[in-house]
């Protein structure tokens, strides 16, 4: 199999996939596709920590996921989807290779039926 784009043009796509692995992480961007979210706000729905879910967002900003700001004495989280972007589009590629996995064999399929069709049936 050759990929039809084997340069992904981000340098940290290990610290993406590794950031989407976690589900907390995967629920946390969920929550801030709706908007920017303090810790306070993205703890709510777990039950861990407040410094367990910083924790995580250390890890989202690291891969590029996100971005914190500075508003008095919070910081909201944003959601940045750009560099899921390139996770996208490497993924693609495996896409494209299993469906035409999956079509050789709906034909590989269909070429045994017809050969048990034409086959006398045995007595």
């Amino acid at each position: 199999m050759q990929l039809s784009n084997p340069a992904v043009p981000v340098q940290n796509l290990d610290a993406i996939f590794a950031a989407l692995a976690d589900p907390t992480r995967r629920a946390i961007l969920s929550r801030l596709a709706a908007g920017d979210a303090g810790v306070n706000e993205l703890a709510e729905p777990f039950e861990i920590s407040q410094p367990a879910i910083s924790k995580h967002l250390k890890v989202l900003e690291r891969a590029g996921l996100i971005e914190r700001a500075i508003d008095k004495q919070r910081r909201p989280a944003r959601l940045k989807a750009k560099p899921m972007a390139a996770a996208v589009s490497w993924l693609e590629d495996f896409k494209e290779f299993w469906s035409s996995s999956f079509n050789q064999l709906d034909d590989l399929l269909e070429t045994l039926k017809q050969a048990d069709i034409k086959e006398p049936p045995n007595e």
